[in-house]
């Protein structure tokens, strides 16, 4: 499988431009260096937004909604066309196995564009007739345009998948963007920036500025007066900094943030089908999903039996190479992350958790062991009030404890500072459809996790995020509405 190029370029106004400042791209997988990354400055972020605030006033702005979505398809195709490529540039950045990266990250990539081709030609306004007290017909109509210039800021987590959920949406609505995606993930931004340089994306619509986030290009592009509304997916603390951005601007702000999801098992659940459903939500991409769930809260009379089923799923995980056959995990991120995760590891320890199973780094005797990897970890024995149990450690990890009473797990699944998703195991619907419009969550999965119709809404509560993507909902975001009256 071929690796990134050896630099990564910003792509501005239809060509890609290098800058003399530079960071590494280094391999999750083994610690090597896979090249270097350019590093935007503001002058060349300035160029980017000057190139999509331009775009607005070319060809791009007298494009049809059908002329966009046949663009949209043109690029799908174009993923289609180079989808080893993709999946070569996702493995390599995140260390993810080949399997996910196929099956779900670039081919969800590609069902982004196509869905949201769809949408736009389906898309349509609101029409009211009325009468006034003289008589006169009065008809009120909606129509939809572009903000202008969207700055899209994308995480390393599931790079593909997450920037293009969002880059499509926009393109659809007729915008323009500038997108900043994760300096630890820069390499599948820039083959898009190639296949969008190929369908024919007119210059300065899609472009795309390498960095990091504070006094560099993250930054730079937030606090840009031109930009006219700002997406970000990431962690809580930064987005509540572009908020106080994108404030000065009064300018529209779509958040996907952190989450601490809770997975509710009853003991009525379907047994083998709860245990490797709560396996895949703990610890699917290495437990680096938003979605993932931390806090497991399972009815006692199967707890024992539900731990030590947990334990042994856990514990058959395979952590390896992304190309091995039946790998199930690979590393973090980073070195920088693992870091993280296990200093959450220690202060669980700290506390009081007991250690089910995993809570190290395992030991391959080959480069592997200069990569970022940490085994499935599993605690128990934690209070509520935890900081463990309180904050996202955003790592193959779970703490798993017993209720007793649907009021109760109600509760404490509610007593978080997050809200983004959770997850019910039951047999009882009328119980599942009743608990889940208790939780103070954006989603709710019952007997499944991780499946989404994209005609939906997505996002999450408190510091789980601001704004509904998704569907019309991201057709609402991506624009904004005239009332036009006519007075007949």
């Amino acid at each position: 499988m071929s690796t990134p190029p050896s630099l990564l370029r910003h792509f501005v106004n239809g060509e890609f431009v290098a800058t003399s400042r530079t960071f590494d791209n280094v391999s999750p997988i083994d610690g090597r260096l896979l090249g270097q990354v350019c590093e935007a400055d503001a002058a060349l972020v300035d160029q980017a937004v000057a190139a999509a605030k331009a775009a607005q006033q070319g060809p791009w702005a007298g494009y049809s909604a059908t002329q966009r979505a046949d663009l949209l398809l043109r690029v799908a195709e174009g993923i289609e066309r180079r989808f080893e490529d993709f999946v070569a540039a996702e493995v390599a950045d995140t260390g993810r196995p080949v399997q996910q990266a196929r099956t779900l990250d670039i081919a969800r990539g590609v069902h982004n564009f196509r869905t949201f081709a769809e949408l736009i030609r389906q898309a349509g306004g609101e029409y009211y007739e009325m009468r006034t007290a003289d008589g006169s017909d009065v008809f009120s109509y909606t129509v939809r345009k572009p903000h202008g210039v969207v700055a899209i800021i994308s995480p390393w987590n599931l790079p593909m998948l997450l920037l293009t959920w969002k880059v499509a949406p926009a393109l659809a609505c007729g915008n323009s963007v500038v997108v900043k995606p994760s300096e630890d993930s820069p390499s599948s931004a820039t083959l898009l920036a190639e296949v969008m340089q190929e369908a024919g994306v007119p210059a300065g619509v899609f472009n795309l500025v390498h960095g990091f986030g504070p006094n560099s290009a993250g930054e730079f592009l937030t606090r840009h007066p031109d930009v006219d509304a700002i997406t970000f997916t990431g962690e809580s603390r930064t987005g509540a900094t572009i908020m106080k951005a994108a404030a000065e601007g009064v300018r529209e702000v779509s958040f996907e943030l952190g989450g601490k999801n809770a997975a509710v098992v009853f003991a009525d659940c379907d047994f083998d089908a709860a245990v490797a459903g709560v396996l895949r939500s703990s610890f699917t991409n290495s437990g680096q999903v938003c979605l993932c769930s931390e806090r497991v809260y399972v009815e006692r009379p199967i707890f024992e039996r539900f731990v030590a089923a947990l334990k042994a799923g856990a514990e058959n995980l395979k952590i390896g190479y992304p190309d091995e056959p039946g790998v199930d995990m690979g590393s973090l991120i980073s070195h920088k992350h693992r870091d993280k995760v296990l200093g959450y590891f220690e202060l669980a320890r700290g506390e009081g958790a007991t250690l089910v199973t995993g809570g190290d780094v395992p030991r391959f005797g080959d480069e592997r062991d200069n990569g970022a990897y940490v085994r499935p970890t599993i605690w128990t024995g934690l209070s509520d009030d935890a900081r463990c149990m309180r904050e996202e450690v955003f790592g193959p990890v779970c703490h798993v404890a017993p209720f007793d009473r649907d009021d109760e797990v109600v509760a404490r699944v509610n007593d978080s500072a997050y809200g983004l998703a959770a997850a019910v195991w039951t047999r009882d619907l009328k119980r599942a459809h009743k608990v889940s419009r208790r939780l103070h969550v954006g989603m709710v999965w019952v007997n499944t996790w991780f499946l989404r119709d994209l005609r939906t809404p997505f996002g999450g509560a408190r510091l789980s995020g601001l704004g509904r993507e998704g569907g019309r909902h991201s057709l609402d975001f991506y624009s904004e509405t005239t009332t036009v009256c006519v007075n007949a």
